[in-house]
């Protein structure tokens, strides 16, 4: 876990970058066109590019070095920012789109060859602990991007933020660059050749099918949850206004502080508890774990005094981060060269619930409260929760958490256990 634990820090340097261009690239955006449409259509070609980029995503990284993979992704995104930051204002604007595209595809690219090299790099059993790790370190990237970047963009200006920017995706090339780890089981596809076993070619629905129809229940609850994740999002800074019209961003900082406390601790909970037990949590953890994260959402915008809304908050970031390590650790028990293509149908999949819902929620917010909009949203995301744990509950026969799929003769999927 030594060298794990380096890539950890990498990949958090880099998350950092993503936070960091997020902030700083949408107020450059609005700044040079002076029009929110065209800061709109920024992020609109960028989260697109990331829905797209899914399928792409789960096909290179099935046939190619996927720590080659991130390392140039990396590097894209870095050369993407300095060729912004050197060329003359005039040709600004059609970059920015470009730049759009390759930071969406780029981070996008990087997420799922990472995702699907742990089992690989760890060593399957300790997946768990090490997505926890993952999951940590994105939590407070996520936190110190969002809330360095107002200070940068202010106090330095745009460009040290591009250039902070792209000298943190640099420093994550390096450091993976350096790591003597694996990233793909030794009997799988010769790495670097293209080529993949002949039952990896078979398409990303038909092997969820054969596979589990358990998994494309969890990975279409990803999509609802992504327009549950969106909605609260979009209504958080309504809600910070009305509860604070003076100083709106205050409550927004103070929840997602308390949501990353909440989500770390949760991962220190899990980590001991797999560690001591030698059990993963499987299916009926996520769909618990999702239907508390949702609630918790919801009573977040229901009107609760400060402190009790905080604590709220605190255990919507613990449910997410164990959600999120139970789903992907899940999906990580595919076998390895089928488990790129799953995970790039994922990233699609969790995008575009994502991005649909930004818009859903926009639209609602104009005739309806935050709580209403949040509880709809969300409320889809319990039902689906409760309906796939009722499935799980009642199925038989039952397969434990750790159930592996592998491939038959003939290409055909079937289940057995861990």
């Amino acid at each position: 876990m030594k060298h794990f634990r380096l890539l950890v820090l990498g990949n958090g340097l880099s998350t950092y970058g993503s936070y960091l261009n997020m902030v700083a690239l949408n107020v450059f955006v609005y700044d040079v066109t002076g029009s929110a449409l065209a800061a709109g259509l920024f992020m609109a070609v960028r989260l697109g590019t990331s829905v797209a980029s899914g399928f792409v995503s789960g096909r290179l990284v099935s046939a190619y070095d996927r720590k080659r993979l991130i390392i140039c992704a990396d590097l894209g995104q870095a050369v993407a920012l300095l060729a912004l930051l050197m060329a003359p204002e005039a040709g600004r604007l059609p970059l920015l789109y470009g730049l759009a595209v390759v930071t969406g595809g780029c981070s996008t690219l990087s997420q799922v060859a990472l995702r699907s090299s742990i089992p690989e790099i760890v060593g399957a059993e300790h997946r768990a602990r090490a997505n926890g790790l993952l999951v940590t370190a994105r939590s407070l990237a996520m936190i110190a991007g969002f809330s360095s970047a107002g200070v940068v963009v202010a106090q330095l200006g745009y460009a040290a933020a591009f250039v902070l920017d792209a000298c943190t995706f640099l420093v994550s090339a390096t450091i993976l660059t350096l790591l003597p780890i694996r990233t793909r089981a030794r009997s799988g596809k010769r790495e670097g050749t293209g080529e993949s076993k002949p039952s990896a070619g078979h398409g990303s629905l038909r092997l969820m099918w054969a596979a589990a129809p358990v998994l494309i229940a969890m990975i279409a609850l990803r999509a609802v949850d992504g327009l549950g994740s969106s909605s609260h999002n979009v209504a958080l800074p309504v809600h910070s206004s009305l509860l604070d019209p003076e100083h709106p961003a205050t409550f927004i900082s103070q929840f997602w502080a308390i949501w990353a406390v909440g989500n770390i601790i949760a991962q220190q909970v899990l980590a001991r508890y797999t560690r001591r037990s030698g059990r993963t949590l499987g299916e009926r953890a996520f769909a618990i774990g999702a239907c508390v994260m949702s609630g918790a959402f919801i009573i977040v915008f229901s009107g609760l005094p400060t402190a009790l809304t905080l604590a709220t908050a605190l255990v919507a970031g613990a449910a997410d981060g164990i959600t999120e390590v139970v789903y992907v650790s899940r999906l990580q028990a595919v076998p390895d060269e089928e488990r790129g293509r799953l995970f790039g149908l994922s990233a699609s999949v969790e995008n575009a619930g994502f991005g649909l819902g930004m818009l859903v929620s926009g639209f609602l917010l104009e005739s309806f409260s935050p709580l209403q909009v949040v509880a709809s949203l969300h409320g889809l995301a319990i039902a689906g929760c409760l309906a796939l744990l009722a499935f799980l509950v009642l199925r038989r026969p039952r397969v434990g958490p750790d159930a592996r799929v592998r491939p038959s003769a003939g290409g055909v999927l079937r289940k057995e256990r861990g």
